[in-house]
């Protein structure tokens, strides 16, 4: 089965590879971005945001397959970080960016990653969520963090998996989530629109 991961991040792609090459799998997934338009609703939640998002961008990949001879199966999501239920997504701009990080500094935030996984008319998908504390940064370690370049595209302006694990006191829940792609969740909804696509255990 054809596999296409709608999503253009470095991240995703890196964390599907590594799945499949846990499992065991050689698949050579397709990368194709849904483009679409990711501005929050008004009164939505981070957590909701990021649901109806990673279902959109399933949704536009499936229909842009629709007469294809082999249908795919399409993995898509939405990651952004949740402030007291304020969304935190990608900076606009490096001042931006700082007033991000200043306002995250020595507090604890959750992060959001909504997945969904469909073929043809079957889809389900699901929010892993994980609270991430974040060290009390000096002025020196911001500066230096933002002249990384990480910043750029990063919900929150901060990449865990980069540079970023050093402005990180802990993380409780799954690592993969905040990275972007939690690969225990995609291993279920790929049980669930596939069945008889069953990752070995």
């Amino acid at each position: 089965m054809r596999v296409v991961l709608a999503s253009k991040s470095p991240r995703r792609v890196e964390l599907l590879q590594h799945m499949f090459d846990d499992y065991g799998l050689t698949i050579a997934f397709a990368v194709e971005p849904a483009d679409i338009d990711e501005t929050p609703r008004g009164g939505e939640s981070p957590r909701d945001m990021v649901l109806r998002l990673a279902r959109q961008k399933a949704a536009v990949v499936v229909e842009r397959h629709a007469d294809d001879a082999e249908i795919p199966l399409v993995i898509a999501a939405d990651t952004t970080v949740d402030v007291d239920g304020e969304n935190f997504g990608q900076p606009v701009d490096m001042a931006h960016a700082e007033a991000m990080l200043r306002h995250l500094s020595g507090r604890t935030h959750t992060v959001h990653t909504g997945v969904c996984v469909a073929r043809g008319g079957r889809a389900a998908s699901h929010v892993e969520s994980a609270q991430v504390t974040m060290v009390s940064l000096t002025d020196e370690q911001r500066r230096w963090y933002l002249a990384t370049g990480e910043s750029v595209g990063k919900a929150g302006a901060y990449a865990i998996q980069g540079e970023g694990a050093a402005l990180v006191e802990r993380v409780e829940g799954s690592l993969t989530a905040v990275i972007g792609l939690p690969i225990e969740a995609v291993a279920d909804l790929l049980g669930e629109v596939a069945p008889g696509w069953n990752l070995p255990g």
